[in-house]
This record gives structure tokens, C-alpha cells and sequence, in this order.
């Protein structure tokens, strides 16, 4: 198993499920969980993989709400 070199955080009770950050992420290891609603009724992303999470922080970058916080890990 790879190294992972980013640990992301959401803010998924503020998160409006708008899937902004699933576009951009190049490893394609977001999502939107269909089984979990926040307290307005959307479905927050979640990520699937944290072992191929990259730490390039597009995903937080693209975030218009900024519910997105991206841990870098050291190499």
C-alpha cells in the first residue's frame, strides 16, 4: 500500500454537495456519500482512499465554502 501523502478533513456538516472538489481531483478518490445527510439535507463528500490522497490540495483549493482542510504529510 502507498504512502499517503495527504489527510483531508471535511467540515460535513457544512458541506453543500456540490461535487466541485470530486472534478478536480486527479487521484478520482471523492465522493459524494449518498448514505449520510447533513443537518440542511445534502450529501457530503467523503473520501474513499486515503492512502492515495496526494496532498495537492486542489480539493480544498476549489471548495467555494471552504470545508476542505488538507494535511500534508511528510514524505
Amino acid at each position: 500500500m502507498a504512502k499517503p501523502r495527504g489527510n483531508i478533513l471535511f467540515d460535513s456538516e457544512r458541506c453543500k454537495g456540490c461535487g466541485m472538489c470530486l472534478a478536480v481531483c486527479p487521484e478520482k478518490i471523492l465522493y459524494l456519500d449518498e448514505n449520510v445527510s447533513n443537518s440542511k439535507g445534502y450529501h457530503p463528500a467523503q473520501i474513499s482512499d486515503y492512502s492515495r490522497c496526494t496532498g495537492c490540495c486542489s480539493c480544498a483549493l476549489i471548495c467555494p465554502d471552504v470545508v476542505i482542510t488538507v494535511e500534508r504529510l511528510a514524505a
